[in-house]
């Protein structure tokens, strides 16, 4: 991976950084030169005040010819503290530039000629101003180990002599890496602080960014998740990356609802279209059998059970054609009141089915004589919601059933100990064609869901490991009103 294709996060700080070192190598640098050029600067203003002051001590001396006292005055900056003085070496020469007195007569003796005291002295020698009115004459050579500061003493335009001041370029040395070493502790110390935060102000700038960057990379797989404002409440350009993003997330919620929408929409077109192919089919050998029980009914034998068994016929071919006229949008069947009969013809009718598996049936239906509701839709949702509930529960399964009236509402629950349903399974439970078994068509639920809100009802499903339960709620002054004209009084 190249450098530039590092994440922001580690960038941000690398160039921070990179700025802050290169900035501090910049300016330390800076501060070098200049101290070194300062270095030089207090070297010649030291030696320019120490050179008059003595010279214009040495005049008198030199011009009573006074040996002993011109070794104590050039002496004398070093009677205190060597070690502190800035010059190594003060030397005073006569007019033929010849050693008069020296701090280290030792190596300087009396009376030398400053040709003799060394190749640095030699050169100087050749280039050194012997003329009364001459000034102070700096000699700073660069293969030269030692800087020589010339002072004429001189007064009244008499020349009595040359006070020679010497440097050690060794101990300007020292002094500049002393300064550089306190001046890489003070980068040292500013770097130590401000890298640490570079990298947290990087790592700080860029969390918002890579938050987004994540959100915007999972669009693409249907997760529309939304960001905190108080995450990075600023208005800067990143706090109007985070509006961006949260206006193109509604637009697209917009867009997936409406696209949610118009599938339904086919779908429903869909199944009326197949609902009016089938009602014809049914509706013709449906008639004929209705008849042919009305036929049987007058006719037919009296005795109880065969007209309670043709009565239970008639109720249910009645319903298989509400049902089928139901489908269609173009029919409003008639419709009579829900009655405890029906909750009993509904059990005798399911009672097969659950049989079959060994699944135990529990009831308890607490209703007066008539529910305004119809019952010819109501029927229907019970025996689907039924049917479901026992294919659910599987071998040996439970289902309950229980429907009563409260606070004005009809209230209808039908539950059942089988598998749970996934959360994904849940949210399309009421859908047209979604199918969870082989068996089913996909078209129960969404029947039973189309009656319940037509009549002004909820139906809502809920499922844990213990129970999963269809609960329908329906206000009976809401259904009343839906359905009065098809109601008998």
């Amino acid at each position: 991976m190249r450098l530039f294709d590092l994440s922001l996060r580690f960038k941000m700080p690398l160039w921070g950084g990179g700025l802050i070192l290169a900035t501090a190598i910049a300016l330390s640098g800076s501060f070098a030169v200049q101290a070194w050029d300062n270095l030089n600067e207090d070297i010649l203003k030291n030696a320019e005040e120490l050179g008059r002051i003595t010279a214009h001590t040495l005049f008198p001396v030199l011009l009573h010819d006074d040996l002993w006292k011109a070794f104590e005055v050039v002496s004398s900056p070093y009677a205190a503290n060597p070690e502190a003085a800035l010059a190594e070496t003060l030397t005073v020469l006569d007019t033929a530039n010849r050693v008069y007195v020296s701090s280290r007569p030792e190596q300087q003796p009396v009376l030398s000629e400053l040709a003799s005291l060394g190749v640095d002295h030699d050169l100087l020698n050749g280039v050194l101003p012997l003329a009364a009115d001459a000034g102070i004459f700096v000699r700073d050579a660069r293969d030269a180990q030692h800087i020589y500061v010339a002072v004429p003493i001189a007064s009244d335009g008499v020349r009595l002599g040359t006070l020679l001041v010497t440097y050690n370029k060794s101990l300007h040395g020292q002094r500049f890496l002393l300064l550089l070493k306190r001046s890489a502790w003070i980068t040292l110390l500013v770097l130590a602080v401000l890298l640490p935060v570079t990298a947290w102000w990087g790592h700080r700038m860029m969390q918002p960014m890579r938050l987004v960057t994540e959100r915007i990379s999972r669009i693409g797989t249907g997760e529309l998740e939304p960001l905190d404002p108080s995450f990075y409440p600023y208005r800067d350009e990143m706090g109007m990356l985070f509006l961006a993003y949260e206006e193109m997330v509604s637009k697209l919620r917009e867009k997936a609802e409406f696209e949610k929408e118009v599938v339904e929409s086919e779908r429903m077109a869909a199944v009326g279209r197949l609902s009016a192919s089938v009602a014809h089919e049914i509706n013709n050998p449906l008639g004929g059998m209705l008849n042919a029980i009305s036929t049987l009914k007058r006719h037919g034998p009296a005795d109880p059970l065969t007209q309670r068994t043709v009565s239970l016929l008639e109720r249910g071919l009645s319903q298989v054609r509400e049902t089928v006229a139901a489908l269609l949008i173009q029919t409003k069947a008639k419709n009579r009141p829900l009655t405890p009969n029906d909750f009993e013809d509904i059990r005798i009718l399911v009672t097969p089915a659950a049989n079959k598996q060994a699944t135990q049936i529990g009831w308890s239906v607490v209703l007066p004589d008539t529910v305004s509701l119809p019952a010819t839709l109501l029927r229907q949702v019970l025996i689907n919601l039924m049917l479901n509930a026992i294919a659910a529960a599987g071998r040996d399964g439970r289902v309950g059933v229980s429907a009563h009236v409260d606070a004005g509402q009809f209230v209808l629950e039908v539950g059942n100990n089988g598998k749970p349903l996934l959360p994904e399974q849940l949210s399309r439970l009421f859908e047209p064609f979604t199918r969870f078994s082989e068996q089913g068509h996909g078209l129960g639920l969404w029947i039973c869901s189309t009656i319940v809100k037509e009549l002004g009802g909820t139906i809502d499903a809920e499922s844990n490991l213990g129970l999963t339960r269809f609960t329908v709620i329906i206000p009976l002054d809401r259904a009343h009103d839906l359905g009065a004209q098809d109601l008998p009084d």
